[in-house]
């Protein structure tokens, strides 16, 4: 199993739409989440930053984030909550939230 943190700026003006919206998360989108070996999926936030984690159990990390990036509706969802979000201006190439280097877990 793999955690994993990741960490995007949410546009000021759009708290309430972001929340709205996660707490109505479409079915096709959690089910792929879920199809992709996601588990234990959380967003938090504060202070305009949100902070993801998620525990990953597949075998292919690649091929699982590839797998939700070709799901139409994971795309269409996506469409939606991208504009809401800013990314950190030193994430890495190719990334939209910044992934996060584990400093400490304890069981």
């Amino acid at each position: 199993m793999k955690r994993c943190g990741q960490v995007i700026r949410l546009k000021p003006e759009a708290l309430k739409e972001y929340c709205s919206l996660h707490a109505a998360v479409w079915p096709e989108v959690a089910s792929m989440i879920s199809a992709c070996n996601i588990r234990n999926y959380s967003i938090y936030h504060r202070d305009g930053f949100l902070f993801a984690y998620f525990e990953y159990v597949g075998s292919d990390f690649d091929a699982d984030m590839a797998k939700m990036a070709a799901d139409p509706k994971t795309k269409e969802w996506w469409d939606v909550t991208k504009p809401l979000q800013s990314p950190l201006a030193n994430r890495a190439p190719g990334e939209w939230w910044a992934n996060m280097d584990e400093v400490f877990h304890q069981d």
